[in-house]
């Protein structure tokens, strides 16, 4: 591992320098934000008309930069991360000839850096267009982009489907017969004299019959059967306000199998992913409405459901067996990466089905005087045409290894109608929490926060939220996007300069561009590092005990969703709680079809972030790890510097004095006369 210390994620005491003078007798500058609160950090550069649609490492520097689509809904535009001036900087932009409904990040071609593949209109009704902007060597895009096969109207999600670290697309083309899926299977060859970059195939699937994709859906490529392998979770809708959902597991070679389908809640909205009871598997929470309003997008009589994934439980100890009678029973803390074949999702209501709960949105959300009436929650953002899904975003702000909540609350109505960010931690169950049962049972409770969070209280006009860390300072800030209605802009990025005394992690796995970890120079350019290009379907879990010794387990996804402007970061930010030891395991699983297709990093330094490069063929993984040096640290060093010093003189001193008493002693022995001897 290499011990990064250029990389300056910044310290949990300051995020950056600020302009205003220190006194001359603190060496220190102070803080850029002060309080422990939410705090407003404005629209940090960004254009008033501009619209972010997605996020990814544009230039390689491991700070997370942004991609806007403007007003006209056909300019797109990069903004890059000036960390010195704490603000992006617009650096690269350019129209799309049609109009743009989504845009995905992502290194189709295998050379370190980010392409942009468009989603857009297509001259067919009921299509959509893709079309692909390859990074340029020297900066920008080339501007020709490559037409790959159309699609229907639901959008098809990026994932490797064979196995080979490239992105794939999987949903239905529109050439396409029926709901016949298909793979737009990356074909790119750069020595071609007209290389194509995808190709239509069959997918090998196994099991069940195939089903239509709903539009919009909540298509993932996530491992739900626990073996650190991306599967395929599927939204499908065969006759209107009919969803239900399939989940075809991942078998490598061998395809994928259909391992389980059932009903959607009636009115289900967008479905998130997340180890929400921290049991070290995901499972899934989603908005139910009886209505939505097709002119708002705000859903009525709003609840918020959990499923659970029914899996393997994590045994207790490595010293208990994880078989009995030829049965597994647990997963021994060392072997996480061993696959369920019985995992399930249990959606039905019934009382002694603990796996799904239903809360209501006004519990979770009470009304207040100001705002009496029942809350709604804001579930489409019709701001954009066609409108697209506004789902429940999920990230562990507080850092204690449960994922909290941000939802868009609805309150008021007609000219007085608010529509703010509400932020909801999860909380251990008891008497009286949100999502918990009347004796105060149940696996997660939840807790909005009413108190320093002034930001998101001011938002009245919001339209879409994001998790994000700024300036990768090892929080979990948000971003809100807005209406501008209210006349205060169109995005607000949120600091979050709350202090928890817990630990985070950070990490990243790339798609084996450039093994080494460095790619050569070409076209007149200089070596750079493919830190960027992240991928759909990488999963991580890991183990660790908390200061009373009790060892929990964790899973999270990379970027399981990317269609629909989904708002998902190239990298996962979990919270490990309160700890006083090193992360015990980190299962890094990728998506390759070899046997061996996940690592496993032992004492893992909490607060850093972990860079993980499969290998591509016949190599062996790398692993850099980055450390958070603090702006404490160059004074640190200097008074460990100096104190070294200062002991090293007093020791000197001391020789000095013991080597001169030493001379004084030899000197009066040789003039010291013997009288016995005379």
């Amino acid at each position: 591992m290499r011990l990064a210390g250029s990389l300056r994620l910044g310290s949990l005491l300051a995020l950056a320098y600020s302009t205003i003078p220190a006194l001359a007798i603190w060496p220190f500058p102070p803080k850029r934000f002060s309080g422990n609160a939410l705090l407003s950090a404005g629209a940090m550069g960004v254009d008033a008309d501009a619209n972010v649609v997605a996020f990814g490492d544009f230039n390689g520097d491991q700070f997370l930069d942004l991609l806007t689509l403007g007003s006209d809904h056909q300019t797109l535009s990069i903004y890059l991360w000036d960390h010195e001036d704490y603000v992006f900087r617009k650096s690269v932009s350019f129209r799309h000839p049609q109009r743009v409904y989504n845009v995905i990040p992502g290194d189709f071609t295998q050379d370190g850096r980010l392409d942009l593949l468009v989603y857009g209109q297509s001259t067919k009704s009921g299509e959509v267009s893709i079309e692909l902007y390859l990074a340029s060597p020297l900066g920008g895009f080339d501007l020709n982009p490559i037409l790959a096969p159309a699609s229907q109207s639901a959008q098809p999600i990026p994932m490797d489907v064979n196995g080979d670290l490239k992105i794939d697309l999987f949903g239905t083309p529109s050439s396409a017969s029926g709901s016949t899926f298909k793979v737009w299977q990356n074909v790119w060859n750069a020595s071609a004299a007209q290389p194509d970059i995808f190709s239509i195939v069959d997918p090998k699937l196994s099991g069940g019959s195939q089903c239509k994709i709903a539009n919009p859906h909540s298509n993932a490529a996530v491992d739900l059967n626990g073996d650190c392998l991306a599967d395929i979770f599927l939204v499908c809708e065969d006759r209107p306000g009919s969803k239900y959902f399939q989940i075809w597991v991942n078998n490598k070679d061998s395809g994928f199998a259909l391992a389980q389908q059932g009903p959607l809640p009636s009115g289900t909205q967008a479905v998130s992913f997340a180890d929400i009871d921290r049991d070290g598997t995901l499972d899934m929470l989603f908005a139910t409405c009886s209505s939505v309003s097709s002119s708002t997008g705000i859903g009525s009589s709003c609840s918020v459901n959990i499923a659970y994934n029914k899996q393997l439980p994590l045994c207790t100890s490595s010293t208990v067996p994880s078989v009995q009678n030829g049965k597994r029973i647990c997963r021994p803390p060392d072997d996480l990466c061993t696959a369920d074949p019985n995992f399930k999702f249990d959606l039905s209501e019934r009382a002694d089905n603990d796996a799904f709960v239903r809360i209501p949105l006004a519990d979770i959300f009470p009304p207040t005087s100001k705002s009496p009436g029942a809350p709604s929650l804001l579930v489409m953002d019709t701001t954009q045409s066609p409108p697209i899904p506004v789902p429940i975003k999920l990230g562990d702000v507080n850092q204690d290894g449960f994922p909290d909540l941000l939802a868009i609350v609805v309150t008021g109505s007609g000219s007085h109608r608010s529509r703010t960010p509400q932020l909801a931690l999860s909380v251990l169950c008891t008497k009286g929490v949100a999502g918990c049962g009347g004796d105060g049972n149940g696996r997660r409770g939840w807790h909005v926060v009413k108190k320093d969070v002034d930001p998101l209280i001011g938002v009245q006009d919001a339209r879409s939220i994001a998790f994000l860390d700024v300036d990768e300072d090892g929080t979990l800030d948000m971003m809100v996007q807005r209406t501008g209605n209210q006349g205060q802009g169109n995005i607000l990025f949120v600091q979050n300069n709350f202090y928890y005394d817990a630990f985070f992690l950070k990490a990243i796995v790339l798609n084996g561009a450039c093994g080494s970890g460095t790619c050569p120079a070409a076209d007149g350019g200089k070596k750079y590092h493919p830190y960027g290009v992240s991928y759909s379907g990488a999963t991580y879990k890991y183990t660790v005990l908390d200061t009373s010794g009790r060892r929990s387990a964790a899973q999270v996804g990379q970027m399981p969703q990317a269609a629909y402007q989904s708002l998902l970061t190239p990298y996962v930010y979990f919270g490990l709680g309160r700890t006083n030891n090193y992360i015990e395991n980190l299962f890094v699983g990728s998506t390759k079809h070899t046997d061996q297709h996940y690592i496993n990093m032992e004492g893992v330094i909490p607060n850093s972030k972990v860079v993980i490069i499969p290998p591509v063929e016949g190599e062996s993984w790398k692993r850099e790890l980055y450390l958070r040096p603090g702006e404490w640290i160059p004074w640190v060093t200097l008074t460990v510097v100096a104190s070294l010093i200062i002991l090293a003189i007093i020791v000197l001193v001391l020789h000095l004095n013991e080597k001169r008493e030493d001379e004084l002693e030899r000197r009066r022995a040789s003039h010291h006369i013997n009288f016995d001897a005379l």
